[in-house]
């Protein structure tokens, strides 16, 4: 025991005292000790006093004995008590072997600790702010004690130091972030309530401004928010909700570049709504300052927008973010470095800011415009990516869609140095289940194909020698608007994929042309696709895709001028692309025909007729004259059955009409196309009289001279390939086509 030894001033009775086992003999101890002290105050004399603080602590507060520890700890206590105001001058020598004994093994121990130390600090009150850091480390270890006494202990000594450091002006926040950065990622339930309830305390002091230091510790904020204990969660909501507030109350002085990344990388199921709410109103606030991250951003943001009705409220902060960001990207970002310099930085005038309100405050933003940077390439980067995903939702393939056109708008310069990694992935998009995701699939690639900023770039197109920014054909040039190097290549691929893709060519192939004739313009994408088909190897898909454009052709709304266009052949142009897209229709005979109907070629469908005696006819070539038959009695040859009336001036019609008649079985198309026949009246009592002196009125005259024997020895010879081609088909295969 420590009985033997000299404890002057203390007596020995009070060094017995503090050395017993009873508490209550301890307390009569301290009670000794408290008036001991007294007396050394009134004297003055601080020597003695920093003696006894001394020996109370090392002899029996840091005591291997567990009952000299508990008497120590109730002498410092009365040492504090006893010196009042004046305790401030020795709360290192006092607090220190308290908080070695918060590490106690023995539970009463660590109980009696926190009791002395409320004691000491209850006196001391703003004085032990200096040594506010021990004390919260000391506390936030209590603040996970298992056993029950000593936590409610740690708390009041808790609430009594809130109490100070709110009343306080003079809490060293600069020296406190660092240990609060340390101590908020601890993975204990009750530690992480503690150090919530702190932010909270000082957040809510108007003389200390947390926010300046939110950088710091947002991250381990984020890691709490994600706690599987819903008390947790709600308290750590309750702390980023008031400092949101505080951000939308004063932008100019919030760290968004420092943040956005933290938000970012946060975007698990529990706390992915809070961050993408964090990250709307960064971008709101923050504006350009973010673009930095944008490709961060993205990477959290896109998947949110596939999520289903469950999850709405995050799918719709999502959206708002991904709008919000997008607006941000404008055509000056396609500017290089130097340009954008210039144009920012007036000569002898540094960097003037600029003021913008947001909500209210005013916040100043620098005009230089070249200090933020968009993150082009990361950003094509993580839309790549989504793309290439399998997994990736239908709203968020959308959404990527919609950020390469706008990005294709706004920076097409520098979008171009990207489209050659891009331009296989979104041709295969192409193949897309949803219509939306299509629809903005071709807005992107027309816009590629289109785009002036292509016309430079000719990398990655295809060998072939028409590979132009302008399409031509023998001797005519025929273009409505001039395309790009790429609007050719994308044509010869999409051929190419319908080929290898005769599903997507029948469930799709239809649509996705009529909406490029909207996007492209008609005359363009028809001329091209009929001058590469005049080179395609397979014949049988030759065929099919020239029954695909003829029927889009013939029958889509989006093509009504087109097929004026073609109906009179009045101009040079108009006779050009006849004899452009006849030179390809000759790989279906039946197409062709039809295109002489449109275009008022009736001798010209006659001849054809003729020559189909010699063509090998199958049941598929009837079938095809029969949807003939059927389109003829459409609106869209209109015009052609009130020809019939005028006999006269149209032979040819009515003996390609009775030419298609006496090719088809006794079907029903014959049943129609006999009756519309017999319909046709007498040329004797349709004559009127006319004078004989007067020219005869025929619009075709005027028309620009067509080679048609050409056209017709050019219909034999595709002819010729494609028989030879079914003969050695059907003398490889067991299944030769059906005859009739």
């Amino acid at each position: 025991m420590n009985t033997e030894k000299d404890f002057s001033p203390l007596t020995p009775s009070i060094v017995r005292a503090l050395n017993d086992k009873l508490y209550e003999k301890r307390k009569v101890a301290a009670l000794e000790i408290e008036k001991l002290v007294r007396e050394f105050v009134a004297q003055n004399n601080s020597a003695q006093i920093r003696h006894v603080i001394q020996i109370l602590a090392t002899e029996f507060a840091l005591s291997q004995h567990p009952h000299s520890r508990k008497g120590g700890l109730i002498g410092l206590a009365a040492c504090s008590i006893a010196l009042g105001k004046d305790s401030g001058s020795y709360l290192k020598e006092l607090i220190d072997p308290v908080l070695t004994c918060f590490n106690d093994s023995d539970s009463r121990l660590r109980y009696y600790a926190c009791e002395a130390l409320y004691n000491i600090v209850k006196v001391a009150r703003g004085a032990v702010l200096p040594h506010f850091n021990v004390l919260f480390d000391g506390l936030s270890k209590l603040a996970a004690d298992p056993d029950p006494n000593v936590k409610s202990g740690s708390e009041l000594l808790d609430r009594l130091l809130k109490d100070i450091v709110t009343e306080s002006n003079k809490f060293d926040l600069v020296a406190f972030v660092p240990l609060l950065r340390e101590r908020i990622y601890s993975n204990n339930q009750y530690a992480r309530q503690f150090i919530i309830s702190w932010i909270h305390v000082l957040e809510s002091v108007p003389d200390i401004n947390l926010l300046d230091y939110l950088p710091e510790f947002l991250d381990g904020l984020f890691q709490i928010l994600g706690d599987s204990s819903k008390e947790i969660r709600r308290m750590c909501e309750v702390v980023l909700g008031e400092f949101l507030k505080e951000i939308k109350k004063n932008p100019s002085s919030v760290k968004f570049a420092e943040m956005a990344n933290i938000l970012v990388i946060h975007s698990n199921d529990l706390i992915q709504l809070t961050s993408m709410t964090w990250m709307r109103e960064f971008i709101q606030l923050a504006g350009r300052v973010v673009l930095p991250y944008s490709s961060g951003i993205l990477t959290a943001v896109l998947p949110c927008l596939s999520y289903d009705d469950r999850k709405k409220s995050t799918k719709e902060a999502a959206s708002a973010c991904n709008h919000s960001l997008m607006k941000l990207v404008t055509p000056e970002d396609d500017e290089d470095d130097e340009e954008s310099q210039t144009k920012s930085s007036p000569p002898g005038d540094g960097t003037p800011s600029k003021k913008e309100s947001i909500g209210g405050s005013v916040v100043e933003f620098s005009s230089d415009r070249s200090a933020v940077t968009l993150d082009l390439d990361g950003i094509v980067q993580v839309l790549d990516r989504h793309l290439h995903d399998s997994s990736t939702g239908m709203m968020t393939r959308i959404a990527v869609l919609k950020w390469l056109y706008h990005l294709y708008i706004k920076t097409p310069r520098k979008m171009f140095k990207h489209t050659d990694s891009l331009f296989p992935m979104l041709l295969k998009t192409l193949s897309d289940e949803s219509d939306e995701v299509i629809l903005k699939d071709l807005e992107v690639l027309a816009e590629i194909a289109s785009s002036p900023a292509g016309q430079t770039d000719t990398s990655g197109l295809c060998d072939s020698s028409d590979s132009k920014t302008e399409l031509h054909i023998p001797g005519k040039k025929i273009i409505n608007r001039i395309m790009n190097s790429y609007f050719y290549k994308f044509m010869i691929n999409l051929l190419k994929r319908f080929s290898l893709e005769r599903k997507l060519l029948e469930m799709r192939g239809a649509f996705i042309i009529r909406q490029l004739c909207l996007l492209l313009h008609a005359e363009n994408v028809f001329h091209s696709m009929a001058d590469i088909l005049l080179k395609e190897e397979d014949l049988k898909f030759a065929s099919t895709m020239v029954q695909t454009l003829n029927t889009i052709l013939l029958t889509s709304a989006e093509l009504f001028q087109l097929r004026n266009q073609l109906k009179d052949l009045r101009t040079q142009e108009s006779c050009a692309l006849f004899c452009c897209l006849y030179r390809s229709w000759c790989h279906n005979p039946v197409a062709t025909v039809s295109l002489c109907f449109l275009t008022q070629n009736y001798q010209h469908a006659y001849d054809l007729i003729q020559k189909f005696g010699d063509l090998e006819v199958t049941v598929d070539f009837l079938m095809e004259v029969d949807k003939l038959v059927q389109l003829i009695e459409s609106p869209i040859f209109t015009y052609l059955r009130l020809q019939l009336l005028d006999v006269e001036h149209n032979p040819y019609l009515i003996k390609a009409l009775y030419g298609l008649l006496m090719l088809l079985p006794q079907s029903q198309a014959f049943q129609l196309l006999s009756h519309r026949l017999s319909c046709v009246p007498n040329p004797e009592l349709m004559r009127t009289v006319e004078d004989p002196k007067a020219p005869v009125k025929d619009k075709r005259l005027a028309q620009p001279h067509i080679d048609y024997s050409e056209l017709l020895q050019h219909f034999d010879r595709v002819q010729s390939k494609h028989l030879e081609v079914r003969h050695q088909r059907a003398g490889r295969s067991e299944h030769p086509d059906r005859k009739l």
